[in-house]
Parts: C-alpha cells; structure tokens; sequence
C-alpha cells in the first residue's frame, strides 16, 4: 500500500501536465467527461456565383469541302495530308491541255472579230455620208449599218468565249477556298476527277477558333427566366457570356470562351436547345468532334447559403439533414432544401438561419437534444483533450491504484 501511495502523486503530476498541454493554460473551461466536443461553422449569406455544366461537342469554326469543278486527270498534289493550307494555295493540278487550248482558240477568234470591226465601221461611216447626198441607196447604207452590228455582237461573244476558257483554265488548279487544316486526300495523281462528282476531295477545317456547340434542357431555361423575374437571382453582368471547358481527361481549358448564340427552337426528340460558344484555339488542343463539358455563368444569388457537404447526412427517406448547435449547447437536427452542389459545398434552399451554429466535424456522437462542446471550424485541434484521450489515459493506471 506505501507503494501505490507513493506512485499515485506521480501519476496525478502526470495527468495534471498532460490536461494542460505542460505548462499551456487551456482555452476555457475543461470539457465534462463524456461530453462530445463538435467544431462548428457560423452560418452566414454571401453573394454565390451559379453555374451550370453542360455536355457537348467541339465543331470547325469553318469547313470547305474541296471538289472539282472541270474534267480531266489529276497531274500533281501539292500538299501534305493534314497540314496546315492557306486561303488561295494550289492543291492540286489538273491536267491544263485542253483548256489552255480552248482558250487560245477563244483568244484568236476575239482578235479576228476585232480586226473586222475597223473595216465595218468605217464603211458604216463612209455610207451615212454618200446616203446624205443621194450617192448610194438607203438599202446598202442598212446593210452596212447591220454588217456592223452583227461583229460588234460577234465580238462579245469572243469576249465571253474567251472568259469562259479562261475560268476553265483557273479551274484546272484547285486551290484552297479557306485557310486551315487539311484532311486525307481521296484522288491521287493520275485519278479521274469530274466537275459533278459527289465525293470531296479533301476536307479543309478552320480550328483557330473552334465552335462549341452544348444542349441544354429547355425546362432548364424556364426555370432561370423564372427565377430572374421573381428576383431570387440577379443577371450576372458582363461575365454571363463567359465560358469555360472542362476536357474528356478532366482538364479545364486555359483558355475563356464567349457565348455566340442561343438557338431559337427546341429539338423535338430531346427537349433541349443548341447554344453555341466560341473559343480560342492557337495550339489546336481542341478538334473536331471532341466531347467536352462547358460551364456557363448563369446568375448570382445575392444571398446564398453556403454548407460545406461533410456536415450533411441524409435520414431515412434519402432528405439532407444537418445538426446544429441550439440553446443550452444542445443538438437540434434540421431538415434542409438544397439547390445544387457548388464545388465542395452545398447550396441551401431553407432549413437553416443566418447565425446557427452548424456542427461540421464530430456528427459521430451527435443526436437530438444531446449537449455538446463547440469549437470553430475549421481550427486547429484544440489544446484540451478530448474525450477520447480522456478516457486513454484512464485506460494506462494500473489496476493496484486506487
């Protein structure tokens, strides 16, 4: 008995060190064993910033398919398969014989007319003098008159001849009607290409920049117009055409995006509307095709209820519930209206007061009505322990000491 005498001084020094945080005085009073100590978050309205995700494809911003528009065999390709091309290159190179010399024929038969024109013309001139005096008949001066006539038409017509042969000849060089990324080619050289043909024979795609085109539930955009007439959200200002795009790995683009259009019908099959965005794309990171998410600005809610999501449980029937700290330090539970998560946090319809002290961290011990110690969170660990380290340091004295 002397021993456990002499020890049990030690072990109360021990503990008495330990309770606090050797030589730290300890912040308020030392909780009552068995009480649950819960770190709590004021609840508070702020101005929250509402978006919404929406699914969609990437499309060209433009997009030329390259056809040819006279007969004849490809003699040369003049650029490499998905490359970049620029407005006004030469593609490719049909076969030019033919067309050089129809338009050489045009050409000849232009200066022909043309050096028939002076003899009529001055013979039409010389007969309206000799008809004014009586010395040639009024029919030979007609005739002359319409000899005259008919090469001036003549001569138009060579023109046009010779325009036409000459667009032909252009037309044998197919050049590139857009700047941007060239696709495979369908014809090699030697192939037979004609003016009519169904297939292309390249594909040309601007990318920089690059359409966005996203659906979004037209259910979806009668709520928001809802909700901004009835003022429980306000417009978002000059950041509402602001876009961002999340990848199909995860990554959210570096670069902003700027809302075009909204489409005006609503697809039959879905029930949602296109809504189209606009984005830079000088690394041609984005393609064609690609599946991306957008994440458009849609409004503010001047006085939104953030809650961090660790502090909601769900009961029973699947609603959203939280505890928070009432009078006389005890629990409530609260049964909540949430409106969508927002990063790590939901945001609450109702349920909740400004100033309610909502338990966040230590729902483990948590029920109705149970008392409880608070402290903020988030905070560090606070320098009185916890229950749980009250309860092992009862668990190390020996049995032999009383």
């Amino acid at each position: 008995m002397r021993k456990a005498s002499f020890l049990w001084p030690i072990t109360f020094l021990t503990m008495s060190c330990f309770l606090s945080a050797c030589g730290k005085p300890p912040m308020g009073p030392p909780p009552v064993a068995g009480t649950p100590v819960v770190g709590v978050l004021t609840v508070r309205e702020q101005p929250v910033a509402l978006t919404t995700e929406l699914p969609g494809r990437t499309v060209a911003y433009l997009i030329a398919d390259v056809r040819p528009q006279v007969n004849g065999i490809i003699k040369a390709r003049n650029f490499r398969e998905g490359s970049d091309v620029k407005a006004g290159q030469t593609l490719y190179q049909i076969n030019p014989a033919t067309y050089q010399a129809a338009y050489d024929s045009n050409v000849a038969a232009l200066a022909k007319a043309q050096a028939s024109l002076k003899t009529a013309r001055l013979k039409s001139d010389r007969y309206k003098e000799l008809v004014a005096i009586k010395a040639v008949s009024q029919q030979e001066y007609d005739d002359a008159t319409s000899s005259l006539g008919e090469i001036e038409a003549d001569i138009a017509a060579a023109k046009a001849n010779v325009e036409t042969s000459r667009i032909n000849l252009a037309y044998a060089r197919v050049d590139a009607p857009i700047s941007g990324r060239i696709g495979r080619s369908t014809v090699t050289p030697g192939a037979l290409v004609t003016a009519s043909q169904a297939s292309a024979m390249a594909t040309i795609q601007q990318l920089d920049p690059i359409y966005v085109d996203v659906t979004q539930p037209s259910a979806a955009l009668l709520d928001l117009k809802e909700s901004l007439a009835n003022g429980e959200l306000q417009k978002a200002g000059a950041n509402a055409a602001k876009v961002s795009l999340v990848l199909e790995n995860g990554r959210t683009y570096p670069i902003e995006g700027q809302l075009e259009f909204s489409d005006v019908t609503v697809n039959q099959d879905t029930g949602a509307i296109t809504l189209r965005a606009v984005f830079p794309n000088p690394n041609a990171d984005l393609l064609p095709g690609m599946y991306v998410r957008a994440v458009l600005q849609i409004g503010i809610k001047e006085q939104g209820v953030l809650v961090p999501q660790q502090a909601v449980t769900r009961d029973s029937t699947g609603k959203p519930t939280v505890y928070v700290v009432g009078k006389d330090r005890k629990l409530e539970r609260r049964v909540l209206e949430t409106d969508r998560a927002i990063g790590d946090q939901w945001l609450v319809r109702s349920g909740l007061q400004v100033g309610d002290q909502l338990v966040v961290d230590g729902q483990q011990r948590a029920a109705p009505g149970v008392e409880v110690q608070v402290t903020p969170w988030p905070s560090n660990p606070p320098s009185t322990p916890s229950i749980a380290t009250l309860e092992a340091v009862k668990a190390t004295k020996r049995p032999d000491i009383n």
